[in-house]
C-alpha cells in the first residue's frame, strides 16, 4: 500500500470539519488537516471569481481513493469541487507506517 495526499478546498470550516469527520469515521483517512486562511482566484462560468475558502489536507492510503473521494463528492456542496491526489513518494517511514496502519484495509 502506498501513502497518498488528498487536497480540497471547501467553503468554510464547518463543511471542512463535517467531510474530515466522515472521512475518519470511515477510516478512509488517517488525518485531515484543515488550512484556513485560503484566498482562491478562479475563472468560472466565464466569471472571474475570488473566494474565501479552508485547505483540506488529508492524508490516506491509495487503496482508499475511490472511496474518499465518492464521500467527498456527497458531502460537498460545490457542484465541481478541487480534489486533488498527489502521490508521497517519500516520507518519515514511521509517519508513513501510522497511516496505513489508521486506515480501512481492502479485503
Amino acid at each position: 500500500m502506498k501513502v497518498i495526499l488528498v487536497f480540497c478546498t471547501v467553503p468554510d470550516v464547518g463543511v471542512g470539519r463535517e467531510i474530515a469527520g466522515v472521512l475518519l469515521e470511515q477510516k478512509l483517512a488517517a488525518c485531515v488537516s484543515l488550512l484556513g486562511g485560503c484566498e482562491s482566484h478562479y475563472v468560472w462560468e466565464g466569471r472571474r471569481e475570488t473566494s474565501q475558502e479552508v485547505l483540506l489536507k488529508i492524508k490516506t492510503a491509495e487503496s482508499c481513493w475511490e472511496e474518499l473521494k465518492a464521500q467527498i463528492l456527497e458531502k460537498h456542496p460545490y457542484d465541481c469541487p478541487e480534489i486533488l491526489r498527489v502521490d508521497a513518494v517519500d516520507g518519515l517511514g514511521d509517519y508513513l507506517a501510522w497511516v496505513l496502519a489508521s486506515v480501512k484495509k481492502k479485503p
